[in-house]
């Protein structure tokens, strides 16, 4: 059964959120399913027909049949909900190098805006975006001169993405500046290493995971096992996982395993396909990508029993929310932080030739205890702002409850949506009158980490305040 498995893992799938220009799609592979053909609507099939026929003859000019099907299959996944997606050679290929780490673009999450315009969710740390001064919260209005307002999300992204050291030019509208901003940016391959971690005092470290790829897992073994050297008495550990916008759902398994007990049920998943309903355990044959062997099998034994918090924000999505969420069921750590992203569905890659392929929503995932967090997130136990005094440059992040066509979470109602937008709105306009730059996570001013090092310590914590009494203090 577990070579079966793992066998299966290997050969495709994926998990992630949103879309990120020079990143990735963030990912995981799984299998091809085999099932009866369903039987075809021809009535509809029928007025397809007419509606081709009609644009073939009458249309003002000749289009290519490639460009009029292509677009066709590309509209029948996107009105699906925002995380399918059709992926022509190119897409297709940038999808596959980033879930290895390696990518080329400008290192930018983005997520469509209310008013059509695309809008920047996070510059990614040291890329070209990011050393450029671009900021969350940024409306992207041209590419070059192509202006970008009514494109999808996966039309933009293709824009923006290009050859090695090719150059262009963004115009940037800006919550506080009067007129539009232009960056000229050069596109360049990004190796983005999945984990970070030091010793940022005697007795405690902090170790993140920016991003879910295929050399997660073992270079979280790596960055433990070196930590460990450098203080074998380690008294906590901070997760950081803040702004990790998910990625190769073995890496999320593999993660959680490093600190909960064999044999564990770390995530399960569920969809129309048998192979869908599925429980991942923290068992290497659930998150071993790169050999045979458990990347996890020579980490120090106290790391199942030390001290952990876990940080998170509005940032935090998909992978990073199983992570977050497996941890808080089995009350292993204490996750400290704002709401998460609300990411819980599973994309996988469907393989149509050599070079395209459908990432095509196949399953929602729950954690150990059966919670269901698409377009709800995972609330932290205990909420801490950005800053001390208010959330900063999260605050302008979007959710997934947010995203158009969202798919709805099965087992419990979402939040009152209209006060939460009234609330967030006002907390928004704060934190653009702030004018914050971009945080440094792992800093000596990043407020969230000294909180969680006070938790470890038995320390007092500074919880954030309700998002109605920052507010109204604001305004008086």
């Amino acid at each position: 059964m577990g070579k079966k498995l793992k066998a299966a893992l290997n050969r495709g799938g994926l998990i992630g959120v949103g879309v990120v220009a020079g990143i990735a799609v963030s990912l995981q592979f799984s299998a091809m399913a085999q099932r009866a053909e369903p039987a075809l609507p021809l009535e509809e099939l029928r007025q397809l027909a007419d509606v081709y026929g009609l644009i073939k003859s009458d249309y003002v000019e000749q289009v290519e049949d490639k460009k009029l099907l292509t677009e066709a299959i590309s509209g029948m996944v996107a009105s699906l909900d925002p995380h399918s997606a059709y992926l022509d050679k190119k897409a297709y290929a940038e999808l596959r190098e980033g879930s290895q780490g390696r990518f080329v673009g400008l290192g930018i999450e983005i997520a469509q805006s209310e008013g059509g315009y695309i809008r920047i969710v996070a510059p990614i740390e040291d890329s070209p975006a990011y050393r450029a001064g671009i900021k969350p919260g940024d409306l992207i209005t041209r590419l070059d001169s192509i202006p970008l307002k009514g494109l999808s999300l996966d039309e933009s992204v293709k824009k923006m993405r290009g050859e090695p050291h090719s150059k262009v030019t963004l115009t940037v509208l800006r919550e506080d500046e009067p007129q539009p901003l232009t960056f000229s940016l050069v596109r360049e391959e990004i190796l983005q290493k999945s984990i970070k971690g030091r010793i940022i005092e005697p007795g405690y470290a902090w170790l993140r995971v920016a991003q879910f790829q295929e050399p997660t897992v073992d270079d979280l073994a790596a960055k433990i096992t070196e930590l460990y050297r450098q203080d074998p008495n380690l008294k906590g550990m901070v997760l950081d996982l803040r702004n990790d916008p998910g990625g190769v759902l073995q890496g999320a398994v593999g993660v959680a395993a490093a600190f909960l007990p064999k044999d564990a049920a770390v995530v399960s998943t569920n969809g129309q396909l048998t192979d869908s309903k599925q429980v991942y355990y923290a068992r290497a044959e659930y998150y071993s990508l790169r050999s045979d062997s458990d990347p996890l099998a020579r980490l120090p034994e106290a790391v199942k029993r030390v001290p952990l918090a876990v940080l998170v924000n509005t940032g935090s999505a998909s992978a990073s929310e199983i992570v977050a969420g497996a941890l808080q069921d089995y009350k292993r750590a204490t996750i400290i932080g704002t709401q998460t992203f609300g990411k819980g569905s599973v994309q996988t890659i469907r393989q149509l030739t050599a070079d395209t392929a459908l990432k095509l929503t196949t399953a929602r995932y729950y954690t150990p205890h059966g919670r269901a967090i698409q377009a709800k997130g995972i609330a932290p136990d205990l909420k801490v702002n950005e800053y001390a005094d208010g959330d900063g440059l999260n605050a302008l992040r979007m959710r997934e409850a947010d995203l158009t066509r969202h798919l709805a979470n099965d087992r419990e109602a979402e939040a009152s949506k209209e006060r939460r937008d009234e609330l967030e709105e006002q907390a928004r306009i704060l934190a653009l009158e702030k004018k914050r730059k971009p945080l440094e996570y792992g800093g000596s001013e990043d407020f969230q980490l000294a909180q969680a090092l006070n938790h470890l310590k038995g320390l007092p914590v500074q919880t954030a305040r309700p998002e109605s009494a920052i507010v109204q203090a604001a305004m008086k």
